[in-house]
């Protein structure tokens, strides 16, 4: 009795403190538990934390465990770069980017090569006529952002070379900063009309331009196909002929065969396929001695060797037509 009255009396004297220690023991619990937070185990001894399984790894392939035992350490790094190196460049090339890429490089060393002290600052161009000093480094792709350290010559005089009216060029580079260029220009020889279109070629049947300035109005004029290349044997052949060739307006190859001439007054002369010098000679004769040219005529034909044959205008054979009717004698009364 008396043990239990103590304890009795010992609780009630430690009610108030006994209650909140309980009350504080509980929230410590249930906040345990919302957090998921483990209970502390009591009277256990400690025990290792278990082990994680471990993954059971595949048994490599033969050719990667060879590649991964024998490549140098950062090969697939370089590869990786290689790889995207190489895609970028077949995106460039498939997008038709490769001309601005070139030209942004070509550009990026160019500068850097003028602020180095290699810019292109003095330019002599020798030999040109008809050709500007700007058309001549436009040709030969010299421009200003151009450094004389990488400019290549034979690159620049391959495209000289490459127009029609350069026939020959050399190109030399003088460092720090000079560039000469000496080109040999083609001579404007004749006008060449082919279906319908007109140009200005040289003596070789090379077409230098289309015809646009009035500057070539000069030029003899040879027309049909295959003129262009056969016209400097005729034109030095009728040269020989002053009085023919001073009349003539056009050379017309006839065929790729034969040549016609077309006179400033309309006049056809239909020229033999062989032995042109001479039938050039006659023509010449017949016109001063005849005054051919100055007839009422409107074509000769001199293809045939043995013989001549002029064509009239009409009003000139209507004129001989009643030129004979008057000629022809009367039939007298009573003739049968």
């Amino acid at each position: 009795m008396d043990g239990a009255g103590r304890l009795a009396r010992s609780l009630r004297s430690l009610g108030p403190q006994a209650d909140l220690k309980a009350a504080a023991i509980g929230a410590v619990v249930l906040l345990r538990e919302r957090l998921g937070l483990p209970r502390k185990a009591r009277n256990k001894p400690a025990t290792k934390p278990a082990k994680k399984p471990r993954l059971q790894r595949e048994q490599p392939n033969r050719l990667i465990a060879f590649l991964e035992r024998y490549l140098p350490n950062r090969a697939g790094v370089a590869a990786t770069v290689l790889l995207l190196l190489g895609s970028t460049g077949f995106g460039i090339v498939k997008g038709g980017h490769l001309a601005d890429f070139t030209a942004a490089l070509s550009d990026t060393r160019n500068a850097i090569a003028n602020s180095a002290g290699f810019r292109i600052t003095a330019v002599a161009i020798n030999g040109r006529k008809q050709l500007t000093q700007d058309e001549v480094l436009a040709i030969g792709g010299v421009n200003g952002r151009s450094s004389l350290l990488f400019l290549d010559a034979a690159t620049v005089r391959d495209k000289l070379k490459a127009n029609p009216w350069i026939g020959e060029a050399t190109v030399l580079k003088l460092y720090p900063g000079q560039l000469q260029i000496d080109i040999v220009e083609r001579s404007a020889f004749a006008l060449w009309q082919n279906d319908g279109r007109l140009a200005v070629i040289a003596d070789d049947g090379a077409v230098l331009e289309p015809y646009l300035s009035r500057r070539f109005i000069s030029l003899p004029l040879v027309v049909g196909k295959g003129a262009d290349t056969h016209a400097r044997d005729f034109l030095a052949l009728l040269d020989r002929y002053p009085q023919v060739k001073s009349q003539t307006k056009a050379a017309i190859f006839v065929g790729e065969r034969r040549w016609n001439l077309r006179l400033k007054d309309g006049l056809d002369i239909r020229l033999p396929e062989h032995d042109v010098g001479n039938a050039l000679a006659a023509l010449s004769k017949l016109d001063r001695e005849d005054r051919l040219f100055s007839r009422d005529i409107v074509a000769v034909d001199m293809r045939l060797p043995d013989r001549l044959t002029v064509q009239l205008s009409e009003d000139a054979a209507k004129a001989r037509e009643e030129l004979f009717k008057e000629k022809k004698p009367k039939k007298k009364a009573g003739d049968a």
